[in-house]
């Protein structure tokens, strides 16, 4: 990942007189979601580049050390090697930007990637994911738990209701704590947009969460109603902008959830493209959470390679 980012003092001035203009953020997403989209190499091209910045999740009660080794397998060769030599990129060393897990499974991951011989960190949802309703105490104590078992990175989630009720220091203060129990885990932030009322709370969010020391938003748990969504993805975007000009440091953007085909990848690689510029455009500063996402992906590029679709045989499960 990128350097960390380390932070401000909490600065209410830089979110006491923001107003997000609804229409107008929606109006841009639309006109971006229309415009042609990619073919050919170029196609490719772009979503080989949107595999490498997923992070492979399974988030499910029943998850098991065998089919979190299975999405290990699948992380460190998310494409058929033969389509790949297709492509002339089998030797471009392509896996996955993370394998997400719950942290009772962080330890399986972890030895199923170092028994695979890859260095594809493991990422760990945790502080009361996905709701955020647990004390503040059992959140950082999940937190620790889960570097320890060996998570190099942190998803964390918010309390929504210090949002809610516009509790800015106590939301700060929350992050804060639970950067410092990441320690040398980077942090991402899952702010659970859906449940925060309006966009310019997602904004105000999206920056508390920013000088407290996130050095990732992420729009959502997956668990939500409302997921990700392209106009709270400008808005989050436009902090994270706004952030880097007052203070240098670069924070990297997550869409999650509802994340499912190669042509919602596309435009999400050109939304952040638009909004943040072709730095942003890396595992260290982007990423897609998603499931379901590379089976599509892997589809697509099946067809491109070879002229036919993929049967349901021929593409080995995630």
């Amino acid at each position: 990942m990128a350097g960390r980012n380390p932070g401000t003092e909490l600065e209410l001035g830089w979110i006491s007189k923001v107003h997000v203009n609804r229409p107008a953020v929606v109006m841009h997403t639309e006109r971006i979601k229309k415009w042609r989209t990619v073919k050919g190499n170029w196609q490719a091209a772009w979503l080989l580049k949107a595999v490498t910045c997923i992070d492979l999740t399974t988030l499910s009660g029943d998850d098991t050390p065998s089919n979190v080794h299975r999405l290990c397998f699948k992380a460190k060769h998310p494409i058929r090697e033969d389509l790949l030599k297709a492509l002339d990129m089998h030797d471009k060393g392509i896996t996955v930007g993370a394998v997400c897990v719950y942290p009772a499974r962080v330890t399986d991951a972890v030895n199923a990637l170092k028994a695979a011989g890859c260095n594809i960190p493991v990422a760990s949802v945790a502080a009361g994911f996905p709701s955020g309703q647990t004390p503040l105490e059992t959140k950082l104590a999940e937190i620790r738990l889960a570097v320890e078992y060996g998570a190099r990175e942190i998803d964390i989630v918010i309390s929504r209701s210090l949002v809610l009720t516009g509790q800015w220091e106590g939301l700060y203060e929350e992050i804060r704590q639970c950067r410092e129990a990441c320690g040398e885990a980077h942090m991402k932030t899952i702010l659970a947009t859906g449940e925060l009322g309006s966009l310019a709370n997602v904004y105000k969010a999206s920056m508390i969460a920013m000088m407290a020391g996130s050095d990732f938003i992420k729009t959502s748990t997956g668990k939500e109603v409302e997921n990700a969504t392209f106009p709270v993805g400008v808005v989050m975007m436009r902090a994270i902008r706004d952030f880097y000009w007052q203070t240098g440091n670069k924070v990297g953007f997550k869409p999650a959830g509802g994340i499912r085909t190669a042509k919602e990848a596309i435009t999400w690689l050109m939304l952040v493209k638009e909004e943040l510029g072709v730095e942003w455009l890396t595992p260290e500063l982007f990423r897609l959470g998603a499931s379901s996402l590379l089976e599509d992906i892997e589809k697509q590029i099946f067809y491109h390679a070879t002229g036919s679709y993929a049967l349901q045989h021929d593409l080995a499960m995630a």
